[in-house]
C-alpha cells in the first residue's frame, strides 16, 4: 500500500510565459468558475458575498487582516479564498457513506489528491475498523465512546497526540486545550510547527512577542516596504490592495526572492475602472532576486551599510536615541559585524554590490520601514537567524512601534496564530498554565508536549499510540511523507476531525474514524440559538466569524461540540466543567477565555462590534516584554550550502492552483505551467550541465546519511531562477525531507532547502 500521493502525469503538459500581474478579470472570472462547479448560483453568491464582511465569515484560507475601521469593499476576497469557499459550499458532489461502500481504503489511495477533494463535503461519521477494507457509518455516540475507551486504556496521557490545524476558531482551540490539559498532556503540536514556529522563536526572544508589531493601515503610510521569502499573489492575494495603496501614497518596494512572481511585480485590482483600463500598479521598484537560502548575508550586508552611512551622516541614518533606549546587544553586533567584508557577503547572496546599496539607499534616511516575510525564510536551518537578522535592521532604524514601519510575517492560514493564543502550544508558558490552574481548578501538566516533528518520531517509535486531528491534513503536511505515513500506521487509533475527504484519512492506525463537522460558511445551531465563533489575523485582530449557509448534512457538528462531547465522554467525572453548556452557548466559552487569556478583557461585548478589537501588542507601543524589558540585536552568522558536482538546491512551492496542501487544480496560471504538477523548475544553464532537456521526464533524490529519498516521474521545465537552485511543488516533494531535517531552534522542517540530484526517469 502507498504512503505517497500517485506519481501519474496528466501527460498535456503545457508551458507559457510567466505573468507579470496579479489578479484582474481573469481572477473574477475563476472565482466565479470555481464557485459555481461545487453549487448552485444562489448559494455560491450568498457565501461570496458574505466573506470577509464584518457580519459575515471569516475566510478559510489566508490570515491576511480585513481593512481598518468600516473600509471594506463589497468583494473583500481574492481568488484563492474564492476557491476555498467554493469547496465548502460544495453541493454538486458529497461524500456520503455510498462513496465508501464503492471504494475500499485501497483503491481511495490510489486517487490523486485533486481527485479526493473534488469528492465533496463529508456528511456523517464513518469509522475503519481493525482490519477492515472499507469506512462505514457510525453514530456520534459511538464514535465519542471508541475514543474515549482508546485514550483512557493508554498507559500515559503522553501516549496520545492532539494535532490542530490554522482553521480551528479561538472558541474550539480553548476547549480543546483544555480537555487535552485536563486529560494530562500538553502534546499538542499545530501547523505553526511547519511555517512561522521560527517567526515565533526569534520575534519572541528579541522583542517579546511572537506576531507582527504592524496594523492593517501601517502598509499604506509606509515610505519602504520589503518583501522577502513570499509569493503575495498566490499566497496573501488581499495583501496586494495595500501595497497598491502604499506604491499610490509613494512608498517603494524592495522584493526579495529566488522566483520573479506575478504578485510581486503588478497588482491589477479588479474593482477599479482606472487599473482595468490602463494596466495594473507596478510594485516592486527593485527586484533582488538571490539563491534560496542567502538572505541572511543579503540583511547583513544591508545592516553594515547602514552603520558606513552613519559614520558618514551621524545622527541621519541610525535612530541612536531608540537603540540607546530600547535596545540591548547592540556594541556586540556593531563588533560582529565588523568582521564582515561587505564584497564576500554580496558574493554570497549573487548580488553585484552596489545593487544592495541601491536598495540600502530606498530606507536610508527613514524610519518607515516594513518587512514582511513569510515561508521563504522560516523553513531553513538558520532561519531565527535570518530572522533575527530582520529585526536587527529594523532596530538599526527604529522602525519598530512606529506608523508605517515594523515586522510583519504572514500568516499563511486562518487563525493559525489565534489557535496559539488560545493555548495550542505544546511549550506553554507558566503563567498560562497559572491561569488555567486558578480558573479550572486542576493542576496542567507542565512538562513540555511533542511539536509536529517530535509527534511523529514518537508515533513511528512506538511511544505514541493515539493521534487526534482537529482539522488538516497531517499525512500530506509533514516532512519525509514516508516516514510520517508509517508513524500512523502504527498507531491504535487515528481519528480526524474534517470538512472534506484527504489523504490522511487513508493513512490509518488499526482504528480510524472520520468526524465531519461544520465549516467557516455553515450556520451554526445549538440549543441557545445560533452561534457565531472567532478568529485572530495576522495583524492581531480579533473579529467574529458567522456561518450564513444552511449545513448540506444534518449529520455534521461543530468543532466546539464534537470537542466538548469527547471531553465529556473521556473525562467523565474527573473533569467539573460543564462542557454541554459550553457547546450550547459560545458565549461561555468567551467568559472563560477572557479569565485565562489577558487581552481578552469584555470579550463578549467587543466581539460583537463591527471589525472586532486588536489584542494588545507591547513592540507596537514600544514595550518589550523581554526579560530586562528591551529589544534584542543578536549576532547571526551566515551559512551556506556547499553543493558537489550534481546538485542542486530545491525550495517547495504552492502552485496557484492549491492553498497549504489543498489542491484545487493542475494549473499553475501565474508561472504559465498548465495541467501538471509533478514538474521541476531549473535554470537552463543547470539543465544543460546535468545533461538533461526540456520536459525530460527525471527523478529526484535527496541524500541524508546513508538514506537516499526519491520524488519519481517529474518533467524538466525551464525557468529563471538562480543557477544552483530549483522548485518543486509540495506536499509531492514532502518525500524528500528527513524528519529530523529542521530548523535550529523553532524544529521547523527544512523544506525549502533540500539538496537533491537529478536523473532520467528509468535510470
Amino acid at each position: 500500500m502507498t504512503n505517497t500521493p500517485p506519481e501519474e502525469l496528466t501527460g498535456d503538459l503545457t508551458v507559457g510565459q510567466p505573468k507579470t500581474e496579479a489578479a484582474g478579470v481573469t481572477a473574477v472570472v475563476k472565482s466565479f468558475q470555481h464557485i459555481l462547479s461545487a453549487t448552485g448560483p444562489g448559494r455560491g453568491w450568498k457565501a461570496l458575498v458574505n466573506l470577509n464582511q464584518k457580519d459575515g465569515f471569516d475566510c478559510p484560507s489566508c490570515a491576511w487582516p480585513d481593512p481598518d475601521g468600516d473600509r471594506s469593499s463589497i468583494a473583500e476576497y481574492c481568488e484563492s479564498g474564492a476557491k476555498a469557499v467554493a469547496d465548502e459550499v460544495m453541493t454538486k458532489h458529497t461524500a456520503s457513506p455510498v462513496l465508501f461502500q464503492r471504494y475500499s481504503v485501497a483503491e481511495l489511495l490510489q486517487k490523486n489528491d485533486l481527485w479526493l477533494g473534488q469528492q465533496g463535503r463529508l456528511t456523517q461519521p464513518m469509522v475503519l475498523k481493525l482490519g477492515a477494507t472499507h469506512y462505514e457509518p457510525i453514530t456520534w455516540d459511538a464514535a465519542f465512546q471508541l475514543i474515549a475507551d482508546q485514550l483512557n486504556a493508554l498507559d500515559s496521557p503522553d501516549e496520545a497526540v492532539f494535532y490542530t490545524s490554522g482553521r480551528t476558531s479561538n472558541e474550539a482551540a480553548f476547549v480543546y486545550q483544555l480537555f487535552v490539559r485536563q486529560f494530562g498532556t500538553n502534546n499538542m503540536p499545530d501547523c505553526s510547527n511547519m511555517c512561522h514556529e521560527s517567526t515565533s522563536t526569534s520575534l519572541g526572544e528579541t522583542i517579546g512577542l511572537g506576531k507582527a508589531s504592524v496594523k492593517y493601515d501601517d502598509y499604506e503610510k509606509a515610505d519602504v516596504i520589503m518583501i522577502m521569502g513570499q509569493n503575495p499573489g498566490t499566497n496573501a492575494p488581499r495583501m496586494l490592495t495595500p501595497l497598491e495603496e502604499a506604491k499610490r501614497n509613494g512608498a517603494k518596494i524592495i522584493s526579495v526572492n529566488p522566483l520573479k512572481e506575478a504578485g510581486l511585480l503588478a497588482f491589477k485590482y479588479p474593482q477599479s475602472p482606472r487599473d482595468l483600463l490602463l494596466g495594473g500598479e507596478k510594485l516592486t521598484d527593485l527586484f533582488l532576486q538571490i539563491p534560496i537560502n542567502t538572505d541572511l548575508a543579503l540583511l547583513k550586508a544591508m545592516c553594515k551599510i547602514l552603520l558606513e552611512e552613519e559614520a558618514k551622516a551621524p545622527g541621519k541614518v541610525l535612530d541612536q536615541d531608540f537603540i540607546r533606549t530600547y535596545t540591548a546587544g547592540y556594541d556586540a553586533f556593531v563588533a560582529d559585524l565588523d568582521t564582515y567584508d561587505l564584497n564576500e557577503l554580496a558574493g554570497q547572496c549573487g548580488l553585484p554590490l552596489n545593487q544592495i546599496r541601491e536598495a540600502v539607499d530606498l530606507f536610508k534616511y527613514t524610519p518607515k520601514l516594513i518587512i514582511c516575510w513569510a515561508m521563504g525564510l522560516t523553513q531553513h536551518r538558520n532561519a531565527v537567524d535570518t530572522i533575527n537578522e530582520v529585526i536587527n535592521l529594523l532596530l538599526l532604524k527604529g522602525s519598530i512601534g512606529i506608523e508605517g514601519g515594523g515586522a510583519s510575517p504572514i500568516r499563511g492560514h486562518s487563525n493559525v496564530q489565534g489557535d496559539r493564543t488560545m493555548g495550542i502550544y505544546e511549550k506553554p508558558k507558566p503563567e498560562f498554565l497559572d491561569s488555567l490552574q486558578r480558573v479550572f481548578g486542576f493542576e496542567p501538566p507542565r512538562k513540555p508536549g511533542y511539536d509536529t516533528v517530535a509527534a511523529v518520531r514518537a508515533m513511528h517509535e512506538g511511544r505514541a499510540r493515539v493521534f487526534i486531528g482537529l482539522g488538516g491534513n497531517f499525512a500530506m503536511a509533514v516532512s519525509d511523507t514516508d516516514y510520517t505515513a508509517d508513524a500512523l500506521r502504527a498507531c491504535r487509533l487515528t481519528v480526524h476531525v474534517s470538512t472534506k475527504l484527504n489523504r490522511s484519512h487513508l493513512i490509518h492506525g488499526e482504528t480510524a474514524l472520520i468526524l465531519p463537522c461544520l465549516g467557516r460558511t455553515d450556520r451554526d445551531r445549538q440549543p441557545s440559538g445560533e452561534q457565531f465563533v472567532s478568529c485572530e489575523s495576522t495583524t492581531g485582530v480579533v473579529a467574529q466569524s458567522h456561518g450564513v449557509l444552511d449545513p448540506i448534512s444534518n449529520h455534521l457538528k461543530s468543532e466546539v461540540a464534537i470537542v466538548a462531547e469527547l471531553a465529556r465522554a473521556t473525562l467523565a467525572e474527573k473533569s467539573t466543567v460543564d462542557w454541554s453548556g459550553l457547546a450550547a452557548n459560545y458565549d461561555g466559552i468567551r467568559d472563560l477565555i477572557e479569565q485565562v487569556v489577558p487581552g481578552f478583557e469584555r470579550y463578549n461585548e467587543r466581539i460583537r462590534k463591527p471589525g472586532g478589537f486588536y489584542l494588545p501588542n507591547g513592540p507596537r507601543e514600544r514595550r518589550f516584554t523581554t526579560k530586562d524589558g528591551k529589544a534584542h540585536f543578536t549576532v547571526n552568522t551566515p551559512t551556506s550550502h556547499t553543493l558537489k558536482p550534481g546538485e542542486l538546491l530545491l525550495m517547495t512551492v504552492r502552485s496557484h492552483d492549491q492553498f497549504n496542501t489543498t489542491v484545487y487544480g493542475n494549473d499553475d496560471r501565474y508561472r504559465g505551467i498548465y495541467n501538471e504538477r509533478r514538474v521541476i523548475l531549473m535554470n537552463q544553464e543547470d539543465i544543460s550541465m546535468l545533461g538533461l532537456r526540456d520536459r525530460q521526464l527525471v527523478n529526484l533524490h535527496s541524500h541524508y546519511g546513508e538514506t537516499t529519498r526519491t520524488a519519481h516521474r517529474f518533467v524538466v521545465v525551464p525557468y529563471a531562477i538562480p543557477r544552483g537552485c530549483c522548485a518543486a511543488y509540495f506536499p509531492e516533494t514532502n518525500v524528500l525531507i528527513p524528519i529530523d531535517s529542521v530548523a535550529d531552534k523553532s524544529h521547523t522542517p527544512t523544506s525549502k532547502s533540500i539538496v537533491v540530484t537529478i536523473t532520467p526517469d528509468g535510470e
